[in-house]
C-alpha cells in the first residue's frame, strides 16, 4: 500500500477534537486502563485474541514519527483481532522499530494468541504516553473489515528506548456489543 500523506489521517487529542464524539464513546476512546481487561469485563470471559499478520515490515510514516525514528524504518509489526465471544471486536496494530526492540530483550515473537496489552499493563517498567484519535482509514484494516470512518486510539509505551506503539480500532461489532 503507498503510504501517501492524504491517507494519512490526524492522530487528535481529546481537546484537539471537534466535535467531540458521544460520552459513550469518548469513555472507550480515552480510558486509559487496559482494553484487554475491559473487553474480558465487557464479554463475560469470552475475550480471545486472534493473530492475523506479523512480522518485521517497514513502518508507515505515521508510526515512525510517533517512534521517533527515520521515516522508512522497519519494525515489528503485530496485527491482530480482539475478539468478544468469537465476533472481531477491535483492530489492533501494534509496531516497535526494529533496533530499540532488538535491543530491548523484548520477543514479541512469541506472544501468539497472548495479549499484547496484557504484558504491557503487567510489566510497570512500560509507561504509557498520552492517548490520541482518527478516523482510521478503511485501507489500513484489514480486507474482511473494509469500514470507513471508524473511530481508533493510539498510545506510545516507553520503556528506557523501547518505544511500542499500539493503535486500537473498534470495529462495528464492538459498538452493539457495549450498547
Amino acid at each position: 500500500m503507498p503510504r501517501s500523506a492524504s491517507q494519512t489521517p490526524d492522530w487528535l487529542s481529546r481537546d484537539q477534537l471537534q466535535p467531540a464524539p458521544s460520552a459513550t464513546i469518548c469513555a472507550w476512546l480515552f480510558d486509559e486502563r487496559s482494553l484487554t481487561r475491559r473487553l474480558s469485563e465487557l464479554s463475560d470471559g469470552g475475550f480471545s485474541v486472534i493473530p492475523l499478520r506479523e512480522g518485521w515490515l517497514e513502518l508507515r510514516d505515521d508510526e515512525c514519527a510517533a517512534l521517533d525514528v527515520p521515516s522508512g524504518s522497519l519494525g515489528w509489526v503485530r496485527e491482530v483481532h480482539l475478539r468478544g465471544n468469537a465476533e472481531p471486536w477491535v483492530f489492533a496494530r501494534s509496531v516497535a522499530a526494529r533496533e530499540a526492540l532488538t535491543d530491548s530483550g523484548l520477543d514479541l515473537q512469541q506472544l501468539g494468541s497472548r495479549s499484547l496489552g496484557e504484558l504491557l499493563f503487567s510489566d510497570q517498567a512500560f509507561e504509557r504516553g498520552a492517548l490520541q484519535v482518527c478516523h482510521y482509514p478503511a485501507a489500513w484494516l484489514p480486507a474482511d473489515n473494509p469500514h470507513q470512518g471508524l473511530w481508533a486510539r493510539r498510545s506510545c509505551f516507553r520503556r528506557d528506548r523501547l518505544a511500542v506503539l499500539v493503535a486500537e480500532v473498534f470495529l462495528p461489532a464492538f459498538w452493539l456489543a457495549a450498547h
